[in-house]
Formats: structure tokens, C-alpha cells, sequence
């Protein structure tokens, strides 16, 4: 199991409890009009120091969640709900887990964009005819939608539990900013992780790789003859 599942399946047990409500998703961006707005295609490596620090962007809204109610001065009004602090760090652990891939690899066609991530599961985004089409995976249900030049994945899980990612890619098409969001209807406060990619080119392999059947998997810097 990835790093990452191992972070769903407990964030599932966590924040999943006595929750039944679904996440809304936004179909009116859905569809769109003509080819594919955006080429995010290419390897992409990321940049931390333009990239969000989890445990400082966490500090920062616990610090806004426990400061005193505000008094409206009008006896008799509803209290503020007192929040779950509890609740947003396990949003924010899953969310840097999910992040935590630092090279992303993008393959675009005209009714597909897949986004592997090294060492952890990839995302698919499917478009026919103009209309974003749902996936099925072991991890949940999977819709993709554009949002002008923004391409827009969000991950639905059992109970309300809901990962959302936004990808933006630079005029120059050097860089590509992933804001992920994660939230789950057993905490008010979604949690939100900002990272920046820049493009680069993968090296080549020295090695050339067959499989066997009595080795598997054979790999040489030389010819190999299976």
C-alpha cells in the first residue's frame, strides 16, 4: 500500500465517523468548448521554495481557530461551534502525505491526461465530445473539469471525504502551480496545500531493461539478449 493510501484509509476511520455527507462538486464547468484549453504535458520537479510548508500552514490556522469567539454583544445569539482542532490536523497530515511526491509526469492527448506521481498512485482525467467523464478506481470516484485554463480533479471517497486539486500552468509554460485541497464533512475547515513545479528534462537510462521468464525483470548498461 502507498504512503498515500495508508493516509486515506486512516484519515477514512478518522474523520469519516457518523458523517454521510456527500461533497458537493461543481458540473457547471464540466464541459467546454473546442480542443483541450491547456497543455500540461512534460516532467515536472518541484520547487520548494515556492512551495507551501504543511506544518507552518497548519500552525497558521490553528492560531486562527483557537482565538476567542468574537462577542456580537446581543444576548441570547447562538454561540460559535466550538471547532475540532483535532480534526484539521488529520485533514492536514492526509494532505501532505498526497503531496508529498516531489516529480510529477504528465501525458495529454486529446481525450486524456494522465498525472503519475513517483512512488504513489496517478490520477486520470477523461474528456469525450467536450464533457469531463467520470473513473472508477480503488480509491473512489474521479472528476475532472476545466475551469478556464485550470484543469480541476476532485477525488470522492466514502462518508463525505473529498480531495481536490487545482492545476495551473505559467504563460510559459515552465511552471505549474498545484493548490490541493482536502476536506471532509466531519470538519468545517478544509485544508488547503499550495506547491510549485518547474519542467525539466528526465534523464536518459544507461540501462536497457527485458523481462524473462526464469529472471523477471534483466537490466544492462549493454545488449542484452533475452
Amino acid at each position: 500500500m502507498t504512503r498515500a493510501a495508508t493516509a486515506i484509509a486512516a484519515a477514512l476511520c478518522f474523520l469519516t465517523v457518523g458523517c454521510t455527507n456527500q461533497p458537493a462538486i461543481n458540473n457547471s464547468a464540466r464541459s467546454f468548448a473546442g480542443g483541450i484549453p491547456a497543455d500540461l504535458s512534460g516532467s515536472w520537479e518541484r520547487d520548494y521554495s515556492r512551495s507551501d510548508d504543511a506544518q507552518a500552514v497548519l500552525n497558521s490556522m490553528l492560531r486562527r481557530m483557537t482565538r476567542p469567539a468574537p462577542d456580537t454583544g446581543y444576548p441570547g445569539n447562538t454561540p460559535y461551534p466550538t471547532p475540532d482542532p483535532s480534526k484539521l490536523v488529520a485533514l492536514a497530515q492526509m494532505a501532505e502525505m498526497i503531496t508529498r511526491p516531489d516529480v510529477l509526469t504528465i501525458a495529454q492527448s486529446e481525450n486524456e491526461i494522465s498525472i503519475a506521481r513517483k512512488d504513489d498512485f496517478s490520477m486520470l482525467c477523461e474528456f469525450y465530445d467536450g464533457y469531463a467523464k467520470r473513473t472508477v478506481s480503488e480509491y473512489g470516484t474521479e472528476v475532472c473539469n476545466w475551469n478556464g485554463r485550470q484543469l480541476e480533479s476532485h477525488l470522492i471517497l466514502p462518508d463525505g471525504l473529498l480531495i481536490s486539486h487545482r492545476f495551473t500552468i505559467s504563460a510559459d509554460g515552465q511552471n505549474l502551480h498545484v493548490s490541493t485541497t482536502v476536506s471532509s464533512g466531519a470538519s468545517r475547515t478544509p485544508f488547503t496545500l499550495n506547491r510549485v513545479y518547474m519542467k525539466f528534462d528526465p534523464p536518459e537510462s544507461d540501462f536497457n531493461c527485458v523481462e524473462t521468464l526464469s529472471m523477471k525483470r534483466v537490466c544492462s548498461t549493454g545488449e542484452i539478449f533475452p
